[in-house]
């Protein structure tokens, strides 16, 4: 028999660090500190996922030098800029040919229709987030969730 479908897993990551930092880079260890937590609690591999990173412009030249490894990364100015940037990949980039995996890092409901889309075409699709910051509709249209546990405010006070 047959398939189409590649059976070698590929895994796209989809990450709005200043979602999971819970505002803008202002200091270095802030992406440090974000790379780290994600790697604990979603299995990152620097190695063989392919990681997409994206910030507003304001937080950019931080972000852009500090994250060590590889990684593609995005950036547009405004409140939205990273959901936007990360957004026009999902809807543009043919993600349900290339991944059968998909890892979104954020908890924006504006992600709800793609990450949905993206399953109906047998995409795993799963989204890791601070609660808080998780919209509902977002959590019910992902196959699985992370709940990411990060003091985003431990770094700043000390500094």
């Amino acid at each position: 028999m047959f398939t189409t479908k590649v059976a070698i897993r590929r895994r796209l990551v989809l990450i709005d660090i200043e979602n999971v930092s819970g505002g803008g880079i202002q200091v270095a260890q802030q992406v440090r500190d974000v790379r780290d937590a994600l790697a604990d609690a979603t299995s990152l591999d620097f190695d063989n996922d392919h990681i997409v990173l994206a910030c507003g412009r304001e937080s950019a030249r931080i972000a852009g030098f500090a994250w060590s490894g590889n990684r593609r990364f995005v950036f547009r100015p405004g409140v939205d800029g990273a959901d936007l940037e990360l957004l026009a990949i999902l809807e543009t980039e043919r993600i349900a040919d290339r991944f059968t995996d998909v890892l979104l890092i954020s908890g924006d409901a504006i992600f709800t229709d793609a990450v949905a889309s993206l399953g109906a075409q047998g995409v795993n699709v799963t989204v890791a987030s601070r609660p808080r910051a998780l919209s509902r509709r977002l959590r019910m249209a992902a196959s699985q969730v992370i709940e990411l546990e990060y003091d985003n405010y431990g770094i700043l006070e000390a500094a």
